[in-house]
């Protein structure tokens, strides 16, 4: 018998596609515009908010049955806010510069609808080992999506994939520059985060309909 059942697999493998927190009930998209011009700050968000979520879900789970129903929101809030202060913290001890470029957003993971949604909805119904299952799979679809914005927002706006120059030098012009090929400031500006991530919600949502089709 395997480490997870089928129900269980489910937890983790529904949150990449076919019920993914961005595309599919278009959650956390003002993460996916605010901080995705850099592909490095998307990966941190999205490692941030997986610990928050998996931590968090566990907590709220042990938690469920001593929650006085009329103070639950205020609970999970509680609960969130220790954990991103805790990844804020870490981040200003190891990351102290991509600390400042996050600034307020690694904040503001207090407020994602996604991991609040998930508290209420699942964790307080369900005990530690599904919860935590619920939330990893959560949060690696929603990191998923925010690094794919970051990946193509960074490599079109500045050439570079984790600062790192990959298609080449515009001053020098070589690489793809050498053939006339600009970058697209645009690509930086938030308007551009939005067309970028409506489509993925228009693939992904192509891709659903397909297969119930099928």
């Amino acid at each position: 018998m395997g480490l997870l059942s089928k129900k269980d697999a489910a937890l983790i493998t529904d949150p990449f596609a076919d019920n993914n927190p961005i595309t599919i009930q278009v959650l956390g998209i003002c993460s996916a515009l605010a901080i995705t011009a850099e592909l490095k700050a998307s990966i941190v968000m999205a490692i941030s908010v997986l610990f928050v979520m998996g931590v968090g879900n566990i907590v709220i789970s042990l938690m469920r049955n001593i929650i006085p129903s009329k103070i639950r929101i205020i609970a999970q809030l509680i609960v969130v806010a220790t954990l991103v202060i805790i990844v804020d913290l870490v981040l200003k001890a190891f990351q102290y510069e991509l600390s400042k470029t996050l600034g307020a957003f690694i904040g503001l993971i207090i407020t994602n609808c996604i991991i609040m949604g998930r508290f209420e909805a699942f964790a307080l119904a369900n005990g530690p080992w599904r919860s935590f299952l619920d939330g990893i799979g959560n949060a690696v679809g929603y990191g998923v999506i925010l690094i794919l914005v970051g990946f193509f927002r960074e490599l079109l706006g500045s050439g570079t994939l984790l600062g790192y120059k990959v298609l080449g030098d515009p001053i020098e012009k070589t690489g793809v520059y050498a053939f006339g090929y600009e970058n697209n400031g645009f690509m930086l500006l938030a308007p551009m985060a939005l067309i970028v991530v409506g489509i993925i919600i228009w693939i992904q949502r192509s891709r659903n309909e397909a297969l119930i089709e099928d």
